[in-house]
């Protein structure tokens, strides 16, 4: 049976909670973990009518992009919107999952979206992540080398970009005693053992640590294992914020903002001068992108399609570069079905539903 729990950790591993930023609050909002999961509704927000639309669908889970709960609530008691929602929900036992920032920093997820939405090729991250890339360098008998090695990369070790089972190995010599109360793979207690051995060097995804750790423990024959982590400052080129990539075929402005409206199926867009250069590289951020902006304008980009852009932030520009705004939710609608695909490729057993609801907070009026 699918718990709640469950569907968390399927998430945790397409776009792992650890990616979030400091100010998100993704994750299981409310629930008991343990609840088994009768159905489930996709939206990009969790308000009460989401409830309600829940409700009357008969959808146990929620799974929301943005979090109904940002900052502690101090009170529970139906004063603000907020609050109203999570009350709702624990009274009618609906869990609200939020997939937030960590699914807008995996590759696979809300920018790449929005650059297969554009017609982008040749798409990487516009932002990568440092610091979350961990080096293993462990030492092991060489006739055990390549089955530990296949336990490590099954764990997601040796993943770099476009590449798989990456690793890297020499030979030396390796010396041990076993002490007292010891169980040694080889050897006498209390007598030194000489063995050819092989030094192991592998990479993986800090988030994968206890996986890969415990996979080295499994496939390596000794009770002691000699092991080292390394946290390495090399930049994660499959994780960040905003992407970047090419239109098949340069446009002029006027063209390109018909092309974006059309593709993304908007009904305004705000945008700085026409760029007196066609528009082939094009960053996208889904949301509120305007930390990006000097990232995209150093990248080359002709156009940055984002959201919630401040009057002052346009004059940022300073026609380096073409800022097509295109709206917060607008910018990231179609995420609810970048995640209903990935529950119903993994998820069979229960129904899932995109939301019906127009959650969008901001109007036009023409």
């Amino acid at each position: 049976m699918t718990t709640f729990k469950t569907v968390c950790t399927f998430f945790d591993e397409i776009a792992p909670f650890s990616l979030q930023e400091s100010y998100d609050n993704s994750g299981l909002i409310v629930g008991n973990p343990e609840q088994i999961v009768t159905g489930i509704l996709v939206s990009l927000d969790c308000t009460e009518s989401i409830i309600e639309e829940a409700i009357q669908k008969k959808c146990n889970l929620i799974v929301c992009h943005h979090p109904i709960v940002f900052q502690g609530l101090k009170k529970l008691n139906g004063k603000t919107y907020v609050e109203r929602t999570v009350i709702k929900a624990i009274e009618n036992k609906i869990g609200i999952l939020a997939i937030h920032t960590n699914l807008d920093n995996v590759f696979q997820g809300v920018n790449q979206t929005i650059a297969n939405k554009i017609g982008l090729t040749n798409n990487k991250i516009l932002k990568p992540i440092a610091g979350n890339i961990i080096h293993l360098s462990l030492f092991v008998p060489a006739e055990h080398a390549e089955n530990l090695k296949q336990g490590l990369f099954e764990a997601g070790a040796g993943q770099i970009g476009n590449y798989d089972q990456c690793a890297f190995q020499t030979n030396g010599i390796g010396s041990f005693r076993p002490l007292e109360n010891s169980n040694p793979f080889s050897g006498q207690i209390g007598k030194t053992e000489i063995v050819e051995e092989l030094k192991i060097e592998v990479v993986f995804q800090k988030h994968l640590k206890n996986k890969v750790l415990a996979a080295m423990c499994k496939f390596h024959p000794y009770e002691e294992v000699a092991y080292q982590c390394m946290e390495l400052l090399n930049p994660n080129q499959t994780t960040g914020s905003g992407m970047i990539g090419e239109l098949d075929q340069a446009l002029p402005t006027q063209e390109f903002l018909k092309h974006l409206k059309t593709s993304m199926n908007l009904e305004m867009i705000r945008f700085t001068n026409f760029a007196e250069k066609p528009i082939k590289k094009v960053a996208v951020c889904g949301g509120a992108g305007s930390f990006l902006l000097k990232e995209a304008i150093a990248q080359g980009a002709d156009a940055f399609v984002s959201a919630d852009f401040k009057y002052h932030e346009f004059f940022d520009a300073e026609d380096r570069l073409l800022i097509a705004d295109i709206g917060h939710f607008e910018s990231e609608k179609y995420t609810k079905d970048l995640i209903s695909d990935l529950i119903i490729k993994k998820f069979p057993n229960f129904a899932v539903l995109l939301s019906q609801t127009n959650t969008n907070p901001v109007n036009y009026f023409y």
